[in-house]
């Protein structure tokens, strides 16, 4: 399904290597960039006009080395919540680009120019369709983002999750509740399976480890394994179906996990999320 894509001009720069280059679709690019320890930011492009939305570009620098690599220009940015790690560069963004647009869940978010709520659509150059996806808890103003290619309408597209959703885990619930993570991964899964996921942090190996504790005979969850084992970057190699079959957060009707946190017939999914949570909290494995 992923066709992988090189730059058609000069070669990659040491930041761009160990990044997964792909075209998601006919005219739809994204180019993971790690920032920090273990952020992402990511340039979404439209190809056909060469257009780009940063999404969430803590290091402005970097996200702009790797927009001058690809050859695009930057005209948007996209903030899936306004934690620093993640909205911290937006302040120099918007005086380095000051005709971009800054979208963002709330004004918490330093420099937003575009408030986006559940559902609001925009458009990236004359392709990209980017829908937004409600999804409180880690912060009140999290949002994520659903990017289609109206060029290639079968693509199921990519979702940008922030720290709602990572491979095989999701955030703390700094601001919301067991109930609303739960709404929240429960929405996100209501996209079609085969749509890319990509998230605000390389979390997988610690992911995978709890996924393990709590779901050991889950042949899905070896085959996570395997993509770990193969892969330094994993954000953008996973999809909606994969999470629904090894994310512990997004499996609460697993009879192991249910036995594992010694859930029972009266346990409710707001309960057993908390639970879960709490136990990943507590995890040292």
């Amino acid at each position: 399904m992923l066709r992988p894509c090189l730059p058609r001009s000069s070669p990659l720069s040491p930041l761009l290597r160990g990044a997964r280059l792909r075209f998601l679709s006919t005219n739809m690019k994204v180019v993971p960039v790690p920032v920090r320890s273990d952020n992402y930011a990511y340039l979404l492009v439209d190809d056909a006009t060469k257009q780009a939305a940063a999404v969430d570009p803590f290091d402005v620098a970097k996200v702009t080395e790797a927009a001058d690599n690809l050859g695009v220009r930057l005209v948007a940015l996209i903030t899936t919540h306004h934690h620093e790690d993640h909205s911290g560069g937006n302040a120099l963004f918007a005086s380095k680009y000051p005709e971009a647009i800054i979208y963002a869940g709330s004004d918490k978010a330093p420099a937003a120019t575009k408030i986006v709520k559940d559902r609001d659509v925009f458009k990236l150059g004359e392709n990209v369709t980017i829908r937004g996806l409600a999804t409180p808890c880690h912060t009140q103003d999290s949002i994520c983002f659903h990017a289609t290619d109206a060029s290639d309408p079968t693509h199921p597209g990519g979702v940008f999750t922030g720290d709602t959703l990572f491979v095989a885990g999701c955030g703390r619930f700094f601001e919301g509740t067991a109930e609303e993570m739960h709404a929240a991964l429960s929405y996100l899964g209501t996209l079609p399976d085969e749509t890319i996921t990509y998230n605000g942090h390389e979390y997988t190996q610690g992911n995978l480890a709890f996924a393990k504790s709590v779901e050991p005979k889950n042949a899905d969850v070896a085959r996570l394994e395997e993509l770990v084992r193969s892969n330094t970057i994993t954000t953008g190699l996973t999809t909606i179906g994969d999470e629904k079959k090894w994310n512990p957060f997004m499996r609460l009707q697993s009879a192991e996990i249910r036995e594992a946190m010694k859930a029972d017939s009266s346990t409710s999914d707001s309960a057993l999320m908390d639970a879960l949570r709490t136990a990943k909290n507590n995890f040292r494995g």
